[in-house]
Formats: C-alpha cells, sequence, structure tokens
C-alpha cells in the first residue's frame, strides 16, 4: 500500500519555519482506496463556533480520534476522541516511520467542496507542546494550503497544491512564526479528506 520509506522529502525554504513535503506516499490506487473508506465509515460531525455572540457552523465535518484522554480544544470547541479507526491507525504509523515523530491523536477533516475551508491559524494550543510537530495527511481533491509569516511582512505568503497521497509535516518553530490555512474556491471540486495528526503532550 505505502511507497518505501527511504523516499526523500522535499525541504521548504521558508524562513523561521521547517516543513517538509513528500508529494506522494501512497499508491494513487491506494490513496483512492483509503479516501473512499474513510468517507463512508467514519462519524463525521459538524460542529458550531462562537464569533462575536454569533454561532456558526464550523465549514467543514471534522473527527477528532487519538488515545484515551486525548482530548483536544480549539476555538472554544472541545472534541473528545474516538477510537482509532484501522486504517487511520495504518496511515499513522507509516507516516512515524517516515518522520521519526510518534503521534497520539489526529483532527479529521472533510472538505465537501469549494466553499468549505479552515481560515488562518496556527496549531499552538497549549496542550501540543512547546513545538508542535503537525503531520497533514490529504485524500482525495487537491487544494491549496497557504502559508503566511505572523511578523515578517516582508516575506511573501506561500501556497501549495496538495494533492491525493501527500504528507506535509510541519516543525520546529513553524507553529511559532507562521499561519496557515484552506482557502475557498469558486471552482467545482470533488470533497477532500485532510488527517493532521499530532501529539497530545498534556491531557485535558
Amino acid at each position: 500500500m505505502f511507497l518505501p520509506i527511504n523516499v526523500k522529502p522535499e525541504l521548504l525554504e521558508l524562513e523561521d519555519a521547517e516543513i517538509l513535503l513528500w508529494s506522494q506516499i501512497v499508491s494513487e490506487f491506494d490513496a483512492d482506496q483509503l479516501y473512499h473508506d474513510l468517507y463512508a465509515s467514519l462519524p463525521w460531525q459538524q460542529d458550531t463556533i462562537s464569533l462575536y455572540g454569533k454561532t456558526h457552523n464550523v465549514p467543514r465535518l471534522q473527527v477528532w480520534m487519538g488515545d484515551p484522554g486525548r482530548h483536544y480544544q480549539y476555538s472554544g470547541i472541545h472534541l473528545e476522541s474516538t477510537p482509532w479507526h484501522s486504517a487511520v491507525q495504518q496511515i499513522r504509523r507509516h507516516i512515524e516511520k517516515l518522520s521519526h515523530h510518534r503521534f497520539n491523536s489526529v483532527l479529521i477533516n472533510l472538505y465537501r467542496d469549494g466553499q468549505d475551508s479552515n481560515g488562518w491559524h496556527s496549531d499552538d494550543e497549549t496542550e501540543l507542546g512547546e513545538n508542535p510537530v503537525i503531520a497533514s495527511f490529504s485524500l482525495g481533491a487537491t487544494r491549496r494550503f497557504r502559508l503566511r509569516h505572523k511578523r515578517r511582512k516582508d516575506l511573501r505568503p506561500y501556497s501549495i497544491d496538495l494533492s491525493s497521497g501527500s504528507l506535509l509535516i510541519m516543525a520546529g518553530n513553524t507553529q511559532h512564526c507562521w499561519h496557515h490555512c484552506l482557502t475557498k474556491t469558486n471552482r467545482e471540486v470533488k470533497p477532500r479528506i485532510n488527517l493532521t495528526f499530532r501529539k497530545i503532550v498534556i491531557a485535558r
């Protein structure tokens, strides 16, 4: 299913960041199989978020999965962990071999169409520790991922199209110095599933 772990990643040349990209860690056929398996079998939910006194639906569906007790909270949303899905466990083990990092949880997002998105943010919550390592694995439609520096206005934003089967790892100072987002698009695009593996170091 997975491609050999000796495939070398591309190092993105961004200041104040440590970002690696594997354009493909699983065959096209198996990426498609994984996509359909997760799309059909995961307990997708749509959470709500409060902004300026108003409640809005989060513009995507999501599942929080992980080891027992590894709950997660961001933007006022508290997520209880569901047990590991067998296919997600397989993906996690392979990513751990590639990255030499261990992960005990994953936030899985389903972007149903081009209007589903994720706004500018950093994965820098306290429970992720000082220098979080985030491993982002994509399945389904190709979507544009953007980064912008939090303080350096002289650095241009960076964009990359993440395709099915690709793996992006953000480590080091990345979450301290950069915001990232998944932008909306008016193009007709099929659904995309994104799995962002992480390690909860402070249990809530």
